[in-house]
């Protein structure tokens, strides 16, 4: 089993945050979004083993790189880089990583995150993932057909067809078969909008008698702009209330409160602060006279005198002062 992990975008309706950080590797309750999103394939790959997670990215450096091969080494995996240079859609994004595209494949886009308690299904030729949603416009959706096959991709319908949004995580059991249709939408210039989409392979390979299932998860969350992140976030820290993954080490209390959940990192320090419900703090930050709620805060960031609420602050950032709400990007101050 093989993972592939399209993560080229800008993020650019999260800046601040990703002039400085690309947007998979912002932290979500302490562990980046691309991180929390493998671990969470690995696992409802149960019994197979992946070999192999490829990473599709732009120019994020060499430091980006080998953190994502430390992901897939925590994962008992090898760590493959790709690049794809040019925002020219999905199709185009995956075919990047061609040369990691051979046997059981699993794709999914690092911009989300899922929560959902199943196991691949082996019997298909391969399953998307989909949500139902209030508002399928902004989406591509999937009709599904009386034995429960999908029976029709269709991508931002301005018309009803479904409310089935595909989440952006799809299984395949034979990988070469996609590339093979993706390199034919880029040999026949084959674009919607002027980008190569994938639901067009999907099509494709339906129509030759390929069999695709919906999968469904109960939880799907966005890490689109600052206010979804923090949502995420908020969610996040619901499902994960109890766990041990939540206390760092070497926490610093002096006359504070911490109200539950609440992630915080190793060697935050807290004085005379009430923090929480639903804030992340990052290693090192500090909290001195200020009251947070649903904040989510990078790693050593001072935060004083201050009462805030559904705010986003990066690393290595200052505050002190009438803050009521904020999206601070790091190394940033603000007093």
């Amino acid at each position: 089993m093989k993972i592939i992990v399209p993560m080229a975008g800008r993020g650019s309706r999260l800046r601040p945050h990703t002039l400085t950080t690309p947007k998979p590797l912002i932290p979500i309750v302490g562990k980046a979004i691309v991180q929390r999103l493998v671990e969470d394939i690995v696992r409802i790959c149960g019994e197979k083993s992946v070999e192999e997670i490829a990473f599709v990215i732009g120019d994020f450096g060499t430091e980006v790189e080998e953190q994502l091969k430390a992901v897939a080494a925590k994962l008992g995996a090898k760590g493959s880089i790709y690049y794809q240079d040019k925002p020219l859609g999905t199709a185009h994004a995956i075919l990047c990583a061609a040369p990691s595209m051979d046997g059981e494949l699993v794709v999914a886009f690092a911009d989300t995150l899922f929560r959902a308690d199943f196991k691949l299904n082996h019997d298909a030729d391969g399953v998307i993932w989909v949500k139902q949603v209030e508002d399928p416009t902004a989406f591509g959706v999937v009709q599904v057909d009386a034995d429960g096959s999908i029976s029709n991709f269709v991508e931002k319908p301005k018309e009803f067809v479904s409310d089935l949004a595909i989440i952006g995580i799809y299984h395949f059991k034979d990988g070469a078969n996609l590339r093979n249709e993706l390199q034919y939408l880029i040999d026949n210039n084959i674009t919607e909008k002027g980008e190569y989409q994938l639901t067009n392979a999907l099509d494709n390979m339906k129509n030759k008698g390929l069999k695709f299932k919906p999968g469904t998860v109960d939880a799907w969350m966005d890490c689109g702009n600052k206010d979804a992140t923090i949502d995420t976030n908020n969610r996040m820290l619901g499902f994960l209330e109890g766990s041990r993954e939540l206390k760092g080490k070497n926490i610093s209390l002096e006359h504070s409160e911490i109200i539950e959940p609440c992630f915080i990192g190793d060697n935050v320090m807290l004085r005379n602060a009430t923090v929480g419900p639903n804030v992340s703090l990052g290693s090192g930050t500090i909290v001195e006279d200020a009251t947070l709620e649903n904040c989510l805060v990078q790693e050593k960031t001072m935060i004083r005198n201050i009462k805030l609420k559904n705010s986003m602050l990066g690393s290595n950032a200052y505050i002190d002062g009438n803050f009521t709400t904020l999206s601070l990007g790091d190394y940033c101050r603000m007093e």
